[in-house]
């Protein structure tokens, strides 16, 4: 093909788009007629050779976002620029400041070789012109060390002679330590209080503590005595929300992780639309729009803005055939949706574990509470009526005794199978605690509690519980209370409660209820 023909093209091309012709659009649109017939332009191969300047990083975010015009390069750049944060170097200062305080603080208690040794690295890290995030994550491995750090032993060395600094609780341990007098038992009792409350302030599934956390825990462990203080409560409290706080904003990582699938799944969205060839002023228009909000764009709305912007930069490029390629990505995109799925599933995992019970997998006691409270609130304000059923294995013990815990444990994965089957979609089945259990029948009275009641324990009298095939005879007692005959929900409860306790006295293997 003939330069001729291809500007021919190119302007054909421009009309279809209905773009005016100038200079840029007319360059955009000879270059890609160009390549359409396989013909090397130099210059229209400056956005590649530039790209080729720049760093990996770079390279990789004008990929994804398609960029293929000078127009739009300079775009990105400059947009990159306005990015830019000014304010690195005071964050960078405030981050050593930070840093240094945490280690002198801890230098003040090192009595091991594995502070030496952190202390050691630490000071190679300032010597060399460390990142803040470099410097954030030493600075946490300093936390880390103070929060876990055991120094109750020092306690044990005031009275004593010569000791070996290098490596003090390998001197403590070697020592005969004479008897304490009542004051220092009252001391060393203080302190392993204080090591108790230290640990229970880890976080569960975050995986660090932070500055008013550690602080806390050092003063705790250093000066037991703080027990005395009257503002230590508000403080220990205040700590546990904040530890909380932490494991609330790990799993709130984890949606975020979510955020990262979608993003690869717009990504092979924008290679099939960039080859539509029905891009039009008004998607320029939108574009234009939106590259205008790049300097008031801040927090989540500059995270919203990137996206939709990327998507305007894919609208506008011109392809073909959109239903061959959705074919050739199908299974690209199948395998993503499982991705996400499987990451849906995982956090549905988190947020439940806290609420199932380990071993039956039904709610456990705390689970349980809140649907009573639940089942309250729809009493109180709707008048909605339900019974609660208590069931209690018999003679548990005995099976634990005679056929081991294993056995018992297999006895009561059983029980639970038979309650959940038994159970409505409406109702709520847990394990209360040991071998007890309670359902939450919604909607029903005593007669409807009995029936469910009696139509478990007959279950369970039939059922051939197997365990190493060796039978076990599993009964079952029942104590069933309507909340419509009582003045309050804790009133209904213990009444369930005291007619399982009448069917287990009257013989169990019963249904006991008024």
């Amino acid at each position: 093909m003939t330069i001729q023909a291809i500007i021919k093209n190119s302007i054909k091309r421009l009309e279809l788009e209905g773009k005016l012709l100038t200079p840029d659009f007319y360059a955009e649109a000879f270059c890609k007629e160009a390549k359409k017939a396989g013909m090397n332009v130099g210059d229209c191969n400056h956005v590649e050779n530039l790209t080729k300047t720049l760093n990996a990083e770079f390279q990789k975010e004008l990929t994804q976002y398609r960029i293929s015009t000078m127009s739009e390069l300079v775009r990105f750049l400059i947009s990159r620029l306005n990015r830019t944060n000014p304010s690195q170097c005071t964050q960078t200062l405030e981050s050593q400041t930070v840093f240094t305080k945490r280690v002198l603080q801890v230098v003040e208690v090192l009595h091991n070789k594995e502070a030496s040794a952190l202390a050691q690295r630490s000071i190679e890290l300032l010597n060399s012109s460390p990142t803040v995030g470099q410097i954030d994550q030493f600075r946490q491995l300093w936390i880390n060390f103070i929060t876990t750090y055991d120094d109750s032993f020092l306690t044990m060395l005031k009275s004593l002679g010569t000791i070996d600094t290098t490596d003090l609780k390998k001197t403590v341990e070697s020592l005969q330590i004479p008897n304490s007098s009542a004051a220092s038992s009252s001391a060393i009792s203080l302190s392993k209080i204080a090591s108790l409350l230290v640990a229970s302030f880890v976080p569960s599934i975050a995986s660090s503590v932070n500055e008013t956390i550690a602080s806390l825990s050092e003063r705790m462990k250093k000066d037991p005595a703080v027990f005395d203080s009257a503002s230590i409560e508000s403080e220990i409290r205040s700590v546990i929300s904040l530890r909380i706080a932490l494991d609330k904003r790990t799993v709130k990582e984890m949606v975020q992780s979510l955020d990262n699938v979608l993003d690869k799944l717009s990504t092979r969205l924008i290679a099939m639309i960039e080859r539509s060839d029905n891009s039009t002023v008004e998607i320029q228009d939108i574009k234009r729009e939106l590259e205008s909000y790049s300097e008031i764009s801040s927090g989540n709305f500059k995270l919203a803005h990137k996206k939709l912007f990327t998507i305007a930069e894919a609208l506008e490029e011109n392809t073909q055939v959109l239903s061959k390629d959705l074919q050739t990505h199908s299974n690209e995109v199948l395998v993503l949706s499982m991705k996400v799925k499987s990451l849906e599933e995982e956090l549905a995992a988190v947020r439940q574990e806290s609420k199932e019970d380990f071993l039956t997998k039904l709610y456990n006691k705390r689970a349980l509470d809140e649907f009573m409270q639940l089942k309250e609130s729809e009493f109180e304000r709707y008048g909605r009526n339900f019974s609660i059923v208590m069931f209690d294995l018999d003679h548990f013990k005995g099976i634990n005794d005679k056929f081991g815990h294993d056995a018992g444990d297999a006895v009561l994965t059983a029980f639970a199978k038979i309650l959940k089957h038994e159970a409505r979609n409406v109702d709520i089945v847990g394990r209360f605690g040991g071998e007890e259990f309670i359902a939450l029948l919604s909607d029903t009275g005593t007669q409807g509690g009995v029936m469910f009641a009696e139509k478990v324990r007959q279950k369970v009298q039939k059922a051939r519980f197997m365990y190493k095939k060796e039978r076990i005879d599993v009964t079952v007692s029942c104590g069933v209370s309507e909340r419509a005959k009582h003045t309050s929900m804790k009133h209904a409860f213990n009444s369930a409660d005291e007619y399982l306790y009448k069917a287990k006295k009257d013989g169990r293997n019963q249904v006991a209820y008024k």
